[in-house]
């Protein structure tokens, strides 16, 4: 059990142009997640961290990240993520912590993009890699990327890495880190697995588990309403007008996303879909419209359960309902985030 001793930002001894960033950002007093890992990380332990998704967990990890680079300016950190969406707004968040520390560049290595826009963005001196397994390994191969002064390694929503496969592209990856580093690993949700992993990678960590890691965050009103397979589409048109707010429905299929934005579309709404059928910059493009309110429904598929963290969704919708529990509690969780009331 971690002992808690701040209660503001400010009352923790960072560097200058960190505090700025997080007065900029409006961070004033930590969540649970950031309140119980933070110290701890600044004192250089690993962590294990299980918390529901829109809990702060990028602010957990990043704002220690941020001041072990300041103070070790031979060091980089490496953060990895299961999917491009996720890494994207890790990278954005890091982006603004590091905002006044001009010396701190990220690199955002992911598949669906430039490769050597990567490159130059590693050659011109990044020391945050933002990276998916995938690509990572693709650059180890091609010796474009050296990861031997990686001084901090962060793996980001494990469970889902395990999930999609990821195991094998860790165990490849990990090795060509220096022993002497410190590593911080983050799960919304616990398998067995996962303890294995944080075995393997971790050493002595501390501990953290804030609220129920398999529940519904209390902000969420969930609702179900009974129909047949024929008339969801009828059902979901006829629901839309008591939603005026930014939402997300969850459809089980590419063909399907797209077959119900259409339907969406065409009834008036202004929606677009996010799959991995699409392109790197057609979903990148999908999603800042969402997030600037352009659009007002996306049809997703669960690629956008995990890593979507635009504060202001109010709905959730399951048009079909998912795999798993986990998956489940993922989707829903992109709403109520933050103290904020959602539906779902």
């Amino acid at each position: 059990m971690t002992t808690v001793s701040f209660s503001k930002f400010s009352d923790l001894a960072l560097d200058e142009n960190l505090h700025r960033a997080l007065e900029k950002m409006n961070f004033i007093e930590p969540t649970p997640i950031q309140q119980q890992t933070i110290e701890q990380l600044l004192l250089g332990r690993d962590v294990l961290g299980c918390a529901q998704t829109g809990t702060g967990k990028t602010g957990a990890f990043g704002i220690p990240l941020i001041q072990f680079l300041l103070t070790n300016p031979d060091k980089k950190a490496l953060i990895l993520a299961p999917t491009r969406e996720l890494a994207d707004q890790i990278n954005r968040t890091l982006q603004q912590m590091a905002f006044f520390s001009y010396d701190l560049k990220i690199a955002l290595i992911i598949g669906g993009a430039s490769q050597g826009q990567q490159v130059r963005a590693l050659t011109q001196g990044a020391r945050i890699v933002v990276a998916t397994p995938g690509r990572l390994i693709d650059l180890l191969g091609q010796r474009k990327i050296s990861l031997g002064n990686v001084g901090v390694l962060v793996l980001d929503e494990v469970d889902r890495m395990l999930d999609m496969g990821f195991a094998p592209q860790l165990q490849q990856i990990v090795p060509h880190l220096p022993a002497e580093r410190q590593c911080m690993l983050f799960s919304a949700t616990f398998p067995p697995e996962i303890s294995k992993i944080a075995e393997s990678y971790l050493r002595n960590p501390v501990r953290v588990k804030v609220g129920e890691t398999n529940t519904a965050a209390d902000t969420i009103e969930q609702k179900m309403i009974q129909t047949q397979q024929d008339s969801k589409q009828h059902l979901l048109l006829k629901e839309l007008p008591s939603m005026p707010g930014k939402m997300i429905v969850f459809v089980r299929t590419q063909h399907g996303t797209e077959r119900l934005a259409k339907v969406v579309r065409a009834a008036g709404y202004r929606a677009d879909r996010l799959h991995g059928g699409r392109t790197q910059v057609q979903r990148k493009r999908a999603l800042d419209n969402f997030r600037k309110g352009e659009v007002q429904i996306l049809v997703a598929t669960d690629i956008a359960g995990r890593g979507i963290d635009i504060d202001d969704i109010e709905v959730v919708i399951n048009y079909d309902m998912p795999k798993t529990h986990e998956d489940y509690i993922h989707r829903i969780g992109r709403t109520g985030r933050y103290g904020r009331k959602g539906v779902a």
